[in-house]
């Protein structure tokens, strides 16, 4: 197996930490991770039962934090946003549309940016690759 992107539109919120839990607890529900069909019953036995494959999906992410590091998300800096959407404030379709955004994402990381809509916060996006 190779490394898998994943990408999630959540709600604004100011919160980026309580925005992920929020996250990861709907795509545990919604069993959209590897070996939903073991049926853990709980993010930590889901993440158990990957062991070092991982879940494929956010459920491998632990905390949001400024530098990036295994199982984090850390929030892009305004450098990166004009240098990968030409703005500090990118609509969803930019986030959507920049292959770039992946590029300097290690396996089992991620990033978060505010997305907006008519100039105002309107999504987070959580991008990033899976374990393995």
């Amino acid at each position: 197996m190779g490394a898998e992107p994943w990408q999630y539109f959540v709600p604004h919120r100011t919160d980026l930490q309580a925005a992920l839990e929020e996250l990861k607890e709907q795509e545990f529900r919604a069993g959209r991770y590897r070996y939903s069909e073991e049926g853990p019953q709980s993010i930590d036995e889901a993440r158990d039962i990957a062991d070092a494959d991982g879940t494929a999906s956010i459920l491998d992410i632990d905390r949001v934090d400024a530098q990036p590091d295994f199982g984090l998300v850390t929030p892009l800096t305004t450098g990166q946003l004009l240098a990968l959407f030409g703005t500090d404030k990118p609509t969803r379709d930019l986030v959507e549309a920049c292959d770039d955004l992946y590029e300097d994402i290690e396996r089992g990381q991620g990033v978060v940016c505010r997305v907006y809509k008519h100039g105002q916060p309107s999504e987070l996006c959580f991008t990033g690759y899976s374990y393995d």
